[in-house]
């Protein structure tokens, strides 16, 4: 597993070019047009003109030996619109990682792979043979024809296209500790604050959120908050002996209080003792794209299994103010995308479930295979990772902390 680095994007206004002296007053007068304007206008001329030719984001991947974990994943992605957005407007060499220098090659094949799914005139399928090179170099666990886990696939993927265009410049080295004296809300915000200046791309202001994580000590009372970035919440399957399981019930096993005691007591920060405490997690701040994913798979000492347990979900409004923290603001979602598994633990199937942002139909992705399909067969027992979208009257309020 990767060290993931988990940022959002500060995007800054680029200076105008110098206008001659007797035209100067242009620049007073003129409308100034926003790089996202502009950005958002040259991306909806490819979409209009590659609408009339045929529909478009419907194209096939070729699986190239057990390569349906990437496929899925993949087709999850080119599905998630202001990511697509940014890709088909080739913008991303805007925000290459001059300060590190890296090589930009897997961010370059993974634009060029998704301009091809939204910009292929007679929908022909297309081989990921050159992303999936990249992302071997990146990740050489990714290597041969092994069967990979799509989750862990995800978060390399996003790791890898975060590193070559983080913006970030600065590495501050200030600690939780530096503001354990402010308000909890205040320290998330300079905790928040903090980790943008070491962590700032598009890739992360789409998919990153802030936990937030209380440890209460039993004996004498206090309370420690610490704040964390999250790419995706990996969330246990609850268990019930009656009744379906829906994905509140799962989010609240994750949220739920737990008890740390005998060798798993923290030390105290007031008592300066190992003490009995309680810990407990909410969303801080809430991601534009909330990436969720079902804990199917256990391992134990003695064979790993699948739990394969029906877990209903919304496809839309799906309300979360329950696992927010005191202070964050009311986050609505969407469904968009599923990536599924069919299978158990010695063999199986990624396949994904997508809702064309163009469209606004869903779509089966079986590798190379794209067919139409109903929103009722959305829901299933082989659901693995669901992707929400923030709805857009709760976008402008996730903002803030």
């Amino acid at each position: 597993m990767p060290s993931l680095r988990h940022s959002y994007t500060v995007t800054v206004a680029e200076e105008p070019a110098a206008l001659p002296a007797d035209k100067s007053d242009l620049r007073r007068k003129g409308p100034a047009l926003s790089r996202s304007v502009l950005v958002s206008t040259f991306m909806g001329l490819i979409i209009n003109h590659a609408k009339k030719r045929s529909p478009q984001g419907l194209v096939g991947l070729k699986n190239l030996g057990n390569t349906c974990f990437m496929n899925s994943i993949l087709q999850c992605l080119s599905n998630t619109a202001e990511l697509r957005d940014y890709c088909l407007a080739s913008v991303h060499h805007n925000d290459l990682n001059n300060n590190c220098r890296t090589e930009t090659a897997l961010t370059d094949e993974f634009v060029k792979l998704t301009q091809g799914l939204w910009t292929s005139v007679n929908n022909d399928i297309i081989s990921p043979s050159d992303l999936r090179n990249q992302i071997q170099k990146y990740a050489p666990k990714f290597a041969g024809c092994n069967q990979q886990d799509a989750q862990e696939f995800l978060r390399f993927l996003l790791d890898g296209l975060h590193n070559e265009v983080n913006r970030a410049m600065l590495h501050p080295t200030a600690s939780n500790q530096d503001f354990d004296h402010l308000l909890d809300d205040e320290k998330g915000r300079r905790m928040w604050s903090l980790y943008l200046e070491r962590e700032n791309s598009r890739v992360v202001d789409l998919f990153v959120g802030q936990l937030r994580s209380s440890l209460t000590c039993t004996v004498c009372g206090f309370r420690s908050t610490m704040f964390d970035p999250f790419w995706d919440l990996s969330i246990p399957i609850a268990q019930k002996s009656a009744g379906e399981v829906t994905l509140k019930d799962c989010l609240r096993v994750l949220t739920k209080e737990d008890v740390l005691d005998g060798v798993e007591r923290p030390t105290c920060n007031r008592c300066k003792a190992r003490r009995k405490c309680t810990k407990r997690f909410s969303i801080q701040k809430f991601p534009q794209v909330l990436v969720l994913h079902l804990k199917r798979f256990s391992d134990s000492n003695i064979r790993a299994s699948k739990l394969s347990t029906y877990v209903k979900f919304p496809l839309k409004e799906l309300d979360l103010r329950e696992f927010a923290s005191e202070s964050s603001e009311r986050a609505v979602y969407n469904l968009y995308a599923v990536s599924n598994h069919w299978g158990n633990t010695l063999g199986g199937h990624y396949t994904a479930y997508c809702k064309n942002p163009v469209l606004g139909e869903w779509y089966n992705y079986n590798d190379a295979r794209v067919s139409p399909m109903s929103s009722s067969q959305v829901r299933s027992s082989n659901a693995y990772i669901l992707f929400y979208e923030l709805a857009t009257s709760a976008h402008s309020k996730s903002q803030t902390c």
